[in-house]
């Protein structure tokens, strides 16, 4: 749903179907799940509970819908078939949120919701409820008709959702912490107890941890991981970008590994037994292996709507890899880069072929850490390709793993910049 789109009434999405970029059904929608925040700030909406042909229900994250439209679900393809399991801060709007008895802030009146309405924030992928449908009177079902007016206002209009101030329990430390950058929330963690710090994480969506632990130092890593259960720690690793969720895997016992790679999708578990083959500080090691990767037949209009991709890091959206199929690493023969500064010189029909880079090497991935770092500085690159034998695009490297593995080991621990007195927690 593009910014600007109508509002969407929760109780018009209720059995929707949910279908993948083939057009071919893959379940229907069951409920939505939201994440309550402290005050009367509208809560995020995370995702759907959809329940697939099988009759098992797995959740949906919204960062993985494309479109609602026309009484459909579109979604990239990506399924986690494990099944759903509700966690302590979030709230089902079905189940919990509708029928449910709250007060005008204005009146005083108690009041039966009938109905939410949900809304796509401008230029991001991120989702609230802003609006609540009420009926005054008796209570009555969200669903049917029932006596008395009936009025939509907005979600800061009522009381008796949101969490409460008061307390230091996770939800709250989640909800004072929210709008916290993923490296600040990894510092606001590092300082807390060892206690406090799992309960935290636990709390945490899967993207938002993954997130969070790419920022950590590696010991905190290791501790949150290895306090989820099994199924959720893999959840989290495919959540991470491949090549810190390789370098963690690589910290763990052998049988530890093993266990977690037999639970991840067979996909990224492959990805992630290529990155873990290849010796720590070198470009098969550095690299990740979900750069953009485009065919010669692609159009400059293509490449542009891929770097647009909010979920891309600004270093990999900087580029995109020109190659032979297949598209997935590791590809067919590459032919180039291409720069988005050269894209955005370029008419939208012009063929990303007719504009290709071929003259810069690639990284080979064997090639050391001063030998990337010499590449980066030469050529004043924030992404470059590693390249096999074969010519195949095996991924990318980029200038903040660069960063990452030349600084000194601590540099997570000595340089958090936030004072341990601005984290308002006693540590318990």
């Amino acid at each position: 749903m593009a910014a600007g789109a109508p509002r969407i009434f929760v109780s018009h999405l209720s059995g929707v179907a949910v279908f993948d970029p083939a057009g071919d059904q893959v379940g229907r929608v069951r409920d939505l799940v939201v994440m309550l925040r402290v005050g009367q700030k509208p809560p995020r909406l995370l995702g759907l509970v959809v329940e697939l042909a099988t009759r098992r229900r797995i959740f949906l994250p919204m960062t993985r819908v494309t479109a609602i439209q026309s009484g459909q679900v579109i979604t990239t393809g990506v399924l986690n078939v494990r099944r759903f399991e509700q966690r302590p801060t979030e709230r089902l709007v079905f189940g919990e949120l509708l029928d449910r008895r709250v007060t005008l802030t204005e009146t005083g009146e108690e009041v039966t919701v009938l109905d939410l309405s949900v809304h796509q924030l401008p230029a991001r992928r991120e989702w609230e409820i802003d609006r609540v449908f009420v009926r005054k009177g008796r209570k009555g079902s969200a669903f049917r008709r029932a006596k008395g007016e009936a009025l939509t206002v907005e979600w800061t209009a009522v009381t008796g959702f949101s969490l409460e101030e008061q307390g230091q329990g996770a939800e709250n430390l989640l909800a004072t912490f929210e709008q916290l950058r993923p490296a600040d929330l990894a510092n606001v963690l590092h300082h807390l107890s060892p206690k406090r710090r799992a309960e935290v994480a636990a709390a945490l969506d899967d993207d938002r941890l993954a997130d969070v632990l790419e920022e950590l130092p590696e010991d905190d890593q290791i501790e949150i991981l290895g306090k989820l259960k099994e199924e959720r720690a893999a959840d989290v690793l495919e959540a991470m970008d491949p090549d810190d969720a390789a370098d963690l895997l690589g910290e763990l016992p052998t049988d530890e590994q093993e266990r977690l790679l037999s639970l991840m999708q067979p996909g990224d578990a492959a990805d992630m037994r290529r990155l873990m083959s290849y010796e720590d500080r070198t470009a098969g090691g550095l690299m990740t292996t979900e750069p953009i990767v485009l065919r010669p037949d692609s159009t400059v209009a293509d490449a542009l709507a891929r770097i647009r991709n909010p979920d891309l890091s600004p270093a990999l959206a900087a580029q995109v890899y020109v190659c032979r199929p297949p598209d997935e690493t590791p590809t067919g023969k590459y032919l180039g880069t291409v720069h988005f500064q050269r894209l955005l010189r370029e008419p939208p029909p012009a063929l990303v072929s007719s504009i290709v880079d071929s003259d810069l090497q690639p990284l080979d991935p064997e090639a050391d850490l001063p030998a990337i770092a010499g590449f980066f500085a030469t050529y004043d690159m924030v992404a470059a390709p590693v390249v096999d034998e074969a010519g195949s695009l095996l991924g990318a490297v980029t200038v903040d793993d660069v960063l990452d593995h030349m600084l000194p080991q601590d540099w997570r621990e000595t340089e958090f910049h936030l004072d341990e007195e601005e984290v308002a927690t006693d540590g318990s």
